[in-house]
């Protein structure tokens, strides 16, 4: 769609009318009304769901990226790296994950360093990567954080992935998705790969979610149609101080690319808030620029001359390629039609339609999960998120949208589904809770860490610089715990929340200058890319998954990430699951990732109470169980935490005390 096209568009819509008038620069979103710049840089519309923006259901069968569009988003993007001497690789992604374009500008960096910048060394610290690589994965992060209800960018993810929230703020608790930079990986069983086209998502990440601005998200009047990533600078990072407003010459470049299809003003991540702190969407404004976008020259005049699409093996074929539109067949996630009526509920199908992940029976023995139960248990917790206040999402007031995942002991899973416009990095993270909680739960956590192989930090040069044996973390859980036989005898359920207790640099969270939890790494070697056991178990496969994309290897890694079965998509650090049991025997992980970590806690525990009622055959853990029982250095674990008054038609109070 032509700017011209966009701005006819937007005309018929009263606010716009006057919008027009007064800016030069004018979103193609038309739910924001405002430039893409600092806000309050322009009066934003009246504060109204239908004039400010959509509510998560204006999605169509048109709701995509065409391939002039993303020639124009590049071109646009190089001609501000153009006039910065700044030449960059530019990627463009649409909803569901597919590459649409690689384009590398001449005298761009070749690749990039990963860099937390406070010079700690191991895990992915000091690795080298293509920047290509960092480009997608950028895009990537801004298309699958963002939704109809909020806009966020891989500045936003930074914020949320360290170890005080707000970066800086001592005293305060890790980020709200502590951990979430790991999900998406390459050797994800639940990410589908490039075949060579464009086809069904969610697709996977060559390095997970991004913490280095410079991704940003694609709108087409109000809708998420995609994302685009910048790497320029050479160095893959974090912004580690927030207080300050840094000229990122990424998110510079992005910016420019992202004009014509930014989001509505009201849903970008600076107009939301939580735990009473905004969140960052960009540094960078449009005054800032160096060009005027509006004007960017067409893209025949700058392919060929200021660079060339270049392929991208396993992500892109070297021809721009026009997206999907989400939640069509095509994307891959479409309307429910079989298993969850009247709850608006969406699944992931396959490129012939087929659905992927219908309710199933457990693989586990005589207690395993039947059909029933499963379907159940989504049911009941798809119908507690329609009924939930979303955390994050504008406009206030809106139901919650999230994904769901039930897996068994096994870690196979038997069922996923998910609310219309939930964040689609929801996907993978909801399967990834599910499984942690299972996992760290049953008596086999011990056997399955001992077994797996040690982990070989690699240099720059790809010399192996450390040795790290995960069943060191094994023992470090038992004398942390003062529990000799903790992970070995399935005594204690845990829940994400109780592991992510355990997985920070500081204990208890939050705290200062003391000792690490037994499977974070102490602050001194603590990054957001060497976070201790949640990195070491998928640390191989991401690196050998890079090594076959520069060709030292002849196969790409395998749909495993951790060398153990039950956690094919590695383990999840922030808040969402609980282990399903049948009496006290456990019998799987209920998962859930979406619009705000408190809810999704109660949305996996009431469902799972829930369905326990309808049913009288599954049950939370016994309360006995639960590892808010361990008090480890004195302090309390946590179990779950409910939102106050989370419900749109109740002011019910407390709502799983008791339960």
């Amino acid at each position: 769609m032509s700017s011209s096209e966009r701005k006819s568009m937007c005309a018929n819509r009263p606010w716009a009318q006057a919008a027009l008038l007064t800016l030069s620069l004018v979103l193609a979103g038309c739910g924001g009304g405002t430039r893409n710049d600092e806000p309050g840089a322009a009066e934003p519309p009246p504060d109204t769901a239908a004039e400010r923006g959509c509510d998560g259901s204006c999605a169509s069968a048109t709701s995509l990226l065409s391939v002039a569009g993303v020639q124009q988003i590049i071109a646009q993007a190089a001609a501000e790296a153009n006039a910065r001497g700044q030449p960059a690789t530019i990627a463009v992604v649409d909803r569901p994950g597919n590459v649409l374009a690689v384009f590398q500008m001449n005298g761009a960096p070749t690749s990039t360093t990963i860099r937390g910048g406070k010079g700690q060394i191991g895990g992915l610290e000091e690795v080298a990567i293509p920047s290509e690589l960092a480009a997608i994965a950028k895009a990537l992060t801004g298309a699958y954080l963002s939704s109809e209800g909020n806009a966020f960018t891989t500045r936003t993810a930074s914020q949320i992935v360290q170890e005080h929230f707000n970066p800086g703020e001592f005293g305060q608790p890790g980020g709200p998705l502590f951990g979430v930079q790991f999900s998406q990986l390459p050797c994800s069983d639940l990410s589908r790969r490039f075949n060579g086209t464009v086809d069904a998502g969610p697709k996977r990440s060559p390095l997970g979610l991004a913490a280095d601005p410079g991704g940003l998200p694609l709108y087409i009047d109000g809708v998420p149609v995609g994302g685009i990533g910048i790497e320029s600078d050479g160095v893959y990072t974090a912004d580690l101080t927030i207080t300050d407003r840094d000229l990122d010459p990424d998110e510079l470049i992005a910016l420019a690319g992202n004009f014509g299809f930014g989001p509505p003003a009201d849903r970008r991540g600076d107009r939301i808030t939580v735990d009473g702190k905004t969140f960052r969407y960009a540094d960078a404004r449009a005054t800032d620029l160096a060009t005027d976008p509006t004007v960017a020259a067409a893209f025949d005049t700058v392919d060929g001359v200021l660079g060339a699409v270049i392929p991208a093996p396993a992500y892109f074929g070297g021809a721009i390629v026009a997206g999907t539109a989400f939640g069509q067949p095509a994307s891959g996630i479409r309307p429910d039609r079989l298993d969850y009526p009247g709850l608006d509920a969406f699944v992931l199908v396959d490129e012939n339609d087929v659905e992927r992940f219908r309710p199933r029976a457990g693989t586990d023995g005589a207690s395993a999960l039947s059909e029933n139960e499963v379907r159940t248990l989504i049911v009941e917790a798809l119908a507690i998120a329609n009924r939930a206040r979303a955390q994050i999402r504008r406009p206030v007031g809106s139901q919650a949208r999230v994904s769901v995942a039930v897996v068994d002991t096994n870690g196979v899973i038997l069922g996923l589904a998910r609310t219309r416009d939930g964040p689609i990095f929801g996907l993978d993270v909801a399967l990834q809770k599910a499984r942690t909680a299972s996992f760290f739960s049953g008596a086999y956590a011990g056997d399955d860490l001992r077994g797996a192989p040690d982990v070989n930090y690699i240099d720059s040069a790809l010399n192996v610089i450390e040795t790290v044996v995960l069943a060191d973390y094994v023992a470090a859980a038992k004398a942390f715990l003062d529990r000799p036989s903790a992970l070995d005898d399935g005594a204690v359920a845990f829940a994400d929340r109780s592991g992510g207790n355990l997985s920070r640099p500081y204990f208890p969270d939050g705290a200062v200058n003391t000792a690490n939890g037994p499977f974070s790494k102490p602050i001194a070697r603590w990054s957001p890319f060497t976070d201790g056991l949640q990195l070491d178990l998928s640390y191989n496969q991401i690196i050998a998954h890079v090594a076959f994309y520069l060709g030292l290897v002849a196969t790409d890694v395998e749909p495993n990430c951790t060398a153990i079965a039950r956690l094919p998509n590695g383990i999840q650090i922030f808040p969402g699951s609980v282990p399903i049991y049948r009496g006290s025997t456990l019998v799987g992980g209920i998962g859930v990732s979406g619009d705000g970590v408190d809810q999704d806690d109660m949305i996996s525990f009431l469902g799972l109470h829930n369905a326990g009622q309808i049913l009288g055959t599954i049950n939370n853990a016994p309360p006995e169980m639960r590892a808010d029982q361990l008090t480890p250095k004195g302090v309390r674990l946590r179990f779950i935490q409910c939102p106050q008054a989370p419900f749109l038609d109740s002011s019910e109070q407390n709502v799983c005390e008791g339960k």
